[in-house]
């Protein structure tokens, strides 16, 4: 497939990354030296210029693409991008990253020629819903209509007892579920069942949504369900986040530094308790008692605020914290620093542009660990080689299906279960392998 990516910013670096091996890139940007990072990594071409020029598209070869993904940090440019790809070439399919979510309810109202939309605050603002929903998770997401969860957790000795040290075969793991993965430091297993779980390992699970709960209890004990949720931050994101956690029965408290955009909020989200203040400012989350809320998120636009705050929290009693980190290199150092969870927006935007260049049959792409790895939800096709296989006798080549979805219906296979022509499977892979793995199903 011929792909044309415009931005060489995080977002197309991390789409460059990921598809780069399985498909012909063409990568414009304006900055010359973004574009000498991105050339020197990987083998694409690029193309000095704006790319919501139309002779800049038409001279870099637009007229052949079969995929433009426009993923600039300028969305009115992107917008223009994909609609002069339109009007080049019926055949390319357009994809557009927006950070204005009224851009997306302008396109659902078909007022927009372009394909597809991702909303970079809708993407991080359920992404954070889904953490709060297991908070003991490091990440988690959802597939089939949420009939489906994988979340990824870090074992520490506080686990319960029962699955430490057991052989998985005999361990009193949660029905519905299965381990995909554990990963050790650089090293992957795919897990059978005489394999043993051990503090600092970190693992990944495909199971229904209860046993996900279930997981995360039997990882951090007295969890419970999340109730009360203090937001730092009531900008674009702050805001999405506040309005999900609404929508689920869960109690938020907003904390905004400016009067104005703080009185706006509280008009629009009449069910929030919202406070102007910086949250910086120990007094303020004794007073309030800010610590009291089981989930502490932080929203704002600065990474230094959002690490600075949380720290603060955490000093002052918060139990849980997710911080939005808008650049790469800080989450490292905001994990180091004791946040439980880091959610990159660009990250998570990347991964939903993604599978727009996958096989045709892959609905969703989820990447763990600065895509070492995949979870897909793939279709089988009649001729795949490991239709009328059971379960137990599928060779494991470094991949695991974790569900299927059969009639509409999610299934968590045992051993003896058999995989049907047109199940949708959710699989575990490593990234290097995932065309191998959609050639194989």
């Amino acid at each position: 497939m011929k792909i044309f990516v415009i931005g060489a910013g995080q977002v197309g670096a991390t789409i460059v990354q990921a598809l780069h091996d399985e498909h012909e890139l063409t990568v414009i940007d304006v900055d010359e030296e973004r574009l000498a990072a991105i050339s020197q990594r990987y083998d694409v071409h690029t193309f000095e210029g704006n790319g919501a020029s139309r002779r800049v598209l038409t001279a870099a070869g637009i007229t052949e693409a079969n995929l433009l993904i426009a993923c600039t940090s300028r969305d009115e440019s992107n917008i223009v991008s994909a609609m002069i790809s339109k009007a080049c070439s019926r055949r390319t399919t357009t994809i557009v990253r927006t950070t204005n979510p009224e851009y997306l309810e302008v396109w659902r109202e078909g007022q927009l020629d372009v394909d597809f939309i991702v909303s970079s605050e809708i993407e991080t603002a359920h992404a954070i819903l889904r953490t709060v929903g297991v908070p003991s998770a490091r990440q988690t997401d959802v597939f089939a209509d949420g009939q489906v969860q994988m979340v990824e957790f870090d074992l520490t000795a506080s686990a319960d007892p029962s699955i430490i040290g057991q052989p998985l075969r005999e361990a009193r793991t949660p029905p519905d579920s299965r381990i995909a993965a554990i990963i050790r430091g650089d090293a992957v297993v795919i897990p059978g069942g005489g394999e043993t779980l051990q503090p600092g390992d970190r693992i990944v699970v495909i199971g229904s949504p209860p046993a996900a709960q279930a997981w995360g209890n039997l990882i951090s004990p007295g969890t419970g369900k999340v109730r009360d949720v203090a937001v730092f931050g009531a900008g674009r994101a702050g805001t999405a986040v506040a309005r999900l956690l609404l929508e689920q029965g869960i109690s938020v408290r907003l904390i905004e530094a400016s009067r104005e955009r703080a009185r706006v909020v509280a008009a629009e989200l009449p069910d929030a308790r919202v406070y102007n203040a910086t949250g910086f400012d120990p007094d303020f989350l004794e007073r309030e008692r800010i610590a009291d809320a089981q989930v502490a998120i932080f929203a704002m636009r600065d990474d230094l605020k959002n690490h600075f705050a949380a720290t603060l929290a955490k000093v002052h009693g918060a139990r849980f914290t997710v911080a939005i980190v808008h650049d790469a290199p800080s989450q490292e150092v905001f994990e180091h620093a004791g946040v439980d969870v880091t959610v990159n927006p660009r990250q998570i935007t990347a991964e939903e542009i993604v599978r727009f260049a996958h096989d045709p049959r892959t609905q969703q792409v989820v990447m763990l660990e600065g895509d070492r790895f995949e979870v897909l939800d793939l279709t089988t096709q009649r001729d795949s080689e490991y239709v009328g296989l059971r379960f137990k006798d599928m060779p494991i080549r470094g991949a695991l299906i974790g569900a299927i979805v059969r009639d509409g219906k999610a299934v968590f296979p045992r051993g003896d279960e058999v995989l049907r022509p047109g199940d949708r499977v959710i699989v575990f892979t490593e990234s290097q392998r995932v065309a191998e793995v959609e050639k194989a199903l």
